[in-house]
């Protein structure tokens, strides 16, 4: 008879417990959602085909802000869909004008993909996006996060879409400190987070969460008395904001230094597109490559364009010295007039190599850099 009872009370607690984590969820859905409607941000891509975005709308804005802000994202987006307003018109594009149409979001690899998966959709699908996220992850350049962003917002399936920001708030409200980027704590945080997900409502919430992580739930000095889900946070109620989500020491960034060589024939310039697999591939450069230890940058440009073009120059003037920042390192260019002594261009390293007019560089797509050595010949001309 004791065990029984105790039996019959641990199901009590336990059905107590349920109902207040379920409570619990209603009210941080609830108070979420209501944010979301007064404040939530206005995007074009949310503007499109109807409750939620079309599939081709969102697939474009998700592609694109991979690794970008979406301030960065807006126009790049909104000049894009006016040349490219589906998938079939993107299929058919030639590949130069689809990395003339990206130039200057980076990460080119990006574009190229999804030019790839317009092919595929065109050809497979009939012009439809897959809604299944197995398919969906199967198209070039389409990884977890994204089938899961357009499963949620095109189809509203009931899936979490945890990029950066979500991964941030819900860490916060959850209280969980483990390493997000490690799978044990992402899963450990899905299993907490699934949840609060109120079914069938994927697509605002999600976005409600993006949008919080953007304005309110900062990553630095987050503005927790503004924040709807506060009363609900247990690292608001911890102070604990500060350390969650939990950041690995960042590594130092590598800086190298590149000499670009320009070589001028009459009004026309050597340009070399760079191979696929490559960084920047398929976009054209001035050729060129990494200063080694111990040589100088006019050495290095000799020995490059030796050994990727099969020529001897010589290096004149200076023509300027540019700075970028990649993801994983910086690079600082200095572009240099040089004159070919004996050789014939050859594209031992490059998919191809052109000899266009210097007005009309503008024509072929290329990475920042190259761009501005190209803005500056013709500024000089």
């Amino acid at each position: 008879m004791t065990l029984w009872y105790v039996f019959q009370y641990l199901g009590l607690v336990y059905a107590a417990f349920v109902r207040y984590n379920f409570s619990m969820s209603l009210k941080i859905a609830g108070n979420l959602l209501s944010w979301y409607e007064k404040h939530g941000r206005v995007l074009p891509w949310r503007e499109t085909g109807g409750a939620h975005g079309s599939p081709y709308a969102v697939l474009v804005s998700e592609i694109m802000l991979q690794q970008t802000r979406v301030e960065t994202v807006i126009a790049y987006y909104k000049r894009w869909m006016e040349r490219f307003p589906n998938f079939e018109t993107l299929s058919g594009a030639e590949i130069d004008e689809v990395f003339s149409m990206w130039e200057g979001l980076g990460y080119y690899r990006r574009a190229q993909n999804l030019h790839r998966t317009a092919k595929i959709v065109v050809k497979d699908y009939n012009g439809n996006l897959p809604s299944d996220i197995k398919s969906l992850k199967e198209l070039p350049g389409i990884g977890e996060y994204t089938a899961a962003a357009v499963a949620a917002f095109v189809y509203n399936q009931d899936v979490l879409t945890l990029d950066g920001n979500l991964k941030r708030v819900l860490a916060r409200v959850l209280g969980v400190e483990e390493d997000l980027s490690a799978r044990k704590g992402k899963m450990n945080l899905i299993e907490k987070a699934q949840s609060l997900l109120p079914p069938g409502k994927a697509s605002d919430f999600n976005q409600a969460l993006m949008d919080l992580g953007a304005l309110i739930c900062l990553p630095a000095k987050p503005r927790c008395e503004a924040c709807p889900l506060n009363e609900h946070c247990q690292a608001f109620a911890e102070g604990s904001q500060d350390r969650i989500p939990f950041r690995k020491p960042r590594q130092a960034i590598p800086h190298y230094h590149v000499a670009a060589g320009v070589i001028q024939h009459g009004k026309n310039v050597l340009l070399a597109r760079r191979p696929s697999g490559k960084l920047l591939a398929g976009l054209w450069e001035f050729p060129g490559g990494k200063q080694e230890e111990g040589e100088s940058l006019p050495d290095c440009l000799r020995r490059e364009l030796q050994e990727e073009l099969d020529i001897q120059v010589s290096v004149a003037d200076k023509i300027g010295t540019y700075r970028h920042a990649y993801t994983h390192f910086r690079v600082t260019v200095t572009a240099f007039s040089c004159q070919i002594q004996s050789g014939e261009p050859t594209p031992n390293e490059h998919d191809e190599l052109a000899w266009p007019k210097i007005n009309r560089l503008s024509d072929y797509p290329m990475g920042k850099v190259d761009r501005l050595i190209a803005e500056q010949l013709s500024q000089n001309e």
